[in-house]
Formats: structure tokens, sequence, C-alpha cells
């Protein structure tokens, strides 16, 4: 991933010198099982660990690999130069690369999950302070776009909040579908090395042994877990979204926050963009892109191909670090969103009135017009403020079709916006609890 959408800590989870420090943990554990089982002596196991402090050099492992064609041998050969060849005659005994390749993607995957989990927790704790601060703000609720009823902007937090809580379930979901590890040998079928051995080395990695590993893990596991970020990533479009058209000049009900010394435009000094949440909603597109791929190595030949590799070289890095930039960006606009609360009143009275319309409409049938009247009634005063800036309850007190079912007293009260927000602390106790 690109420097300019990435963070250090999840970075670091995917240099090589991690990964080479990963696949020396799990061939030394091994070694330490198969030495507690009689199948190596005890001394060889106790030597690989001589290398517990080293900086395997990367350079070497690339130059050893541009010769053998293979990482994993590349890697095995570097490290029996820090040991000696003796010592190392019994590192990988009865396993194959995949068993030190997959186990270790997986350990990445976790360690990344833990950072998204915790970005997670900063973006819930974001949504619900400003849920709180706003829970009686009122704006207007908008559906294709179009004026709808009144709503309260804390609601439009509480509910992106309800939405981000069920992701970061799905997330904790899919870390324990993705913490196994495999330690099989060729095809799975521990015929070279003792089932105990992968028990052990999984229990001192922090996973759990995969049932049936073929010489692979199954990638289902994978395709759930990129799947899974993968609608974090929507929602995070989701909320990027809403903020987007807060912003725009003809609503402005919300802002990101412009700083000092900020530019907006190269050309035009006036301007104030909504970069950050346009930015994720592009991230989110890069996330979302690893998904298909994901999905696609499932279906592999027999008991093992390499076609999945090249894919996850490319979007276990990529998915993790961008969501793990993007969640950071959404929890540092949400935190610093600027809002407008008088021009959500300004703008929910534009049309004057016009929102309360299907509280008249009710209000009608229940006096006993039928339903078809009341509608008929409704929209074509409705129209008169569509079309000529008419003052909706003005014309629904002149119309004495209306009058003769509605006094001007109940009329009157169908426009309290109290209406709208009476239950607003129940739906609050039901997102974050009495």
């Amino acid at each position: 991933m690109i420097p300019r959408y990435a963070r250090k800590e999840m970075v670091d989870i995917w240099e090589p010198a991690t990964k080479f420090k990963i696949w020396y943990e799990i061939e030394a554990h091994a070694c330490d099982a198969q030495a507690a089982l009689g199948v190596i002596p005890k001394a060889n196991a106790e030597a690989v660990w001589r290398a517990k402090d080293v900086e395997f050099d990367v350079a070497r492992i690339d130059e050893i690999e541009a010769v053998t064609k293979h990482d994993v041998i590349a890697f095995l050969t570097h490290l029996a130069e820090h040991i000696g060849s003796d010592d190392a005659r019994f590192v990988h005994q009865g396993m194959t690369s995949s068993d030190v390749l997959d186990t270790t993607l997986n350990i990445q995957l976790v360690r990344a999950c833990d950072i998204l989990l915790k970005d997670m927790d900063r973006v819930l704790a974001a949504l619900k302070k400003r849920a709180y601060e706003h829970k009686d703000t009122v704006r207007i609720g908008r559906s294709h776009g179009i004026h709808a009823e009144p709503t309260t902007m804390g609601l439009t937090f509480a509910r992106f909040y309800a939405e981000m809580d069920r992701n970061r379930a799905r997330l904790v979901n899919a870390r324990a579908e993705v913490a196994t590890g495999a330690i099989s040998g060729a095809v799975g079928t521990f015929a070279n090395i003792d089932p105990r051995v992968e028990e052990h080395v999984c229990a001192a990695l922090g996973l759990i042994p995969e049932p049936i590993s073929t010489q692979v893990i199954p990638r289902d596991r994978h395709a759930m877990f990129f799947a899974t970020l993968g609608v974090i990533a929507s929602s995070i479009e989701n909320c990027a979204i809403e903020i987007r058209h807060m912003q725009r000049t003809e609503v402005l009900e919300a802002e990101e926050f412009f700083s000092k010394g900020q530019k907006g435009s190269s050309a035009m000094p006036h301007k104030r963009n909504p970069v950050l949440t346009e930015n994720l909603t592009g991230l989110a597109r890069l996330v979302r892109m690893c998904v298909v791929p994901a999905m696609e190595n499932v279906a592999l030949w027999h008991e093992r191909d390499i076609s999945h590799s090249s894919v996850e070289r490319g979007i276990g890095p990529d998915a993790t670090i961008t969501l793990d930039f993007a969640l950071n960006r959404l929890a540092g606009v949400i935190e610093n969103l600027v809002i407008y609360p008088d021009n959500m009143l300004k703008n929910m009275n534009k049309f004057k009135g016009l929102v309360m319309s299907q509280r008249v409409l009710l209000a009608l049938t229940q006096a006993g017009v039928s339903r078809e009247d009341s509608y008929r009634l409704v929209q074509r005063n409705a129209m008169k403020v569509w079309e000529q800036g008419a003052d909706f309850k003005t014309e629904l007190l002149a119309d004495p079709e209306v009058t003769a079912a509605l006094s001007p007293a109940e009329i009157e009260e169908k426009f309290d916006l109290g209406y709208h927000t009476k239950h607003v602390d129940t739906i609050f106790a039901r997102v974050f609890g009495a």
C-alpha cells in the first residue's frame, strides 16, 4: 500500500522482517514439539532458539531465493547460516511450505484484526459521543434525497453507531474464523509429522488447529474475513456519503473541520470541500476490491495449488492497511465534525410546514374521511407549497373540506415538532442500552 494511506503499526505486520520472524517462531516451536516427542534431539531444538534475537537479513534471503526460486527454502538456508547446518538439519522436519506460509498469514490477519478492532472502538466512541451531543438536534429526514419528515442529528449518529457495532461483532467472528494454524505436512495427512506438533505450535502462537487442512488451510475462512472487511468499508462509505451530502452548499448542515491554513482549491480561494469523506469513499472501493479475489481463492485444485498465493500477497496488506487508515480517518472526521443546527431548522422550514403532511393525512382518516379523500385533500394543498411557495398550514386552514373535518386547533397541533422526537429516548436505549 502507498505510504499516503498507511499507518506504521499496521504496515509493520506485513513487513518482510516480521514475516520471517513468524516463520522462525513456527519452525522453532515445531522443533520443541518434535524434541518432546523424541523425533529429533533436544539439543538440536535448543540450538534453533539461538537465533531468537537475530534480525534476519531480508536482502540475503532474497539473494538465496533468486537461486532457489523458493522463498521458504531460501529462509531455511539463511537460518542454517545462523545456527549451523548440523543443528539446522532437523528444522522443518515433516513439514511442508504451506504449514509455514498459511499459519503465518493467519497470524498476520489476527494481528491486523486486533488493530482494526481498536480502530472500530475509536469510531464507535466518536459516534456515541456525537449522538448524545445532538440527541435532540432536529433536522429533516430525507428519502430519495427529498424532504420527508423530521428526525434528529443524534438519531443519524446512532444509526451509524448501530451499524458499526454490528460490524465490530462481525469482525470478532471473522478473527475467530481465521485464527487457525496447520502443521500437517504434505497433503495434510500428518504422515510425516505428529498432530501433536500442530497442537503445540498453535497453542504457542494463539491459534487453534485447523480440523482438516489438506495441504493448505481452507480459503473459505479467508473469504469470510475479507468479505467482512468489505462490509465494514461499505459502512464507512455510508457515513461518508451522509457527511458529503450535509456539506453541500445548498444544505450545509455539517462540514468537515477546516483547519487554519488549509486550502480548498488551487483556483477558487473560497472553497471548503469534503475531501476527507470523498477520500473515504475511494478507500472503501479499494477494500471492497479485495473481496472478490478472496472469494475466488476458495476453489483450489485437489489438495493444493498456489493460485491463491499471489492474490493474498496483495490483498492481505492492502485491505488491512487501507481499512486501518480509513477507520482512523473516519473517527477523526466524526470527532471534529462541525454541526450547524440553525441550518438544519432553516432547511426543514424551507417548504413551510410541508413535512407535516402525514400527520394531517392520518388525522383526517381518524376524523372519518376516507383514505383516498384524505390523501387528495392533503396533496392538493401540498402542491401549492411546492409550486407557489405557499404556507402549508395556512392553506389547510383555508380549505373548507379540511376544516369540515378538523378544527383550527387540531390542525395547529399537527405542526408540533415534539411529536416526531417523542421516541428518541426509546431508540437510544435500544442502541446504547438503558
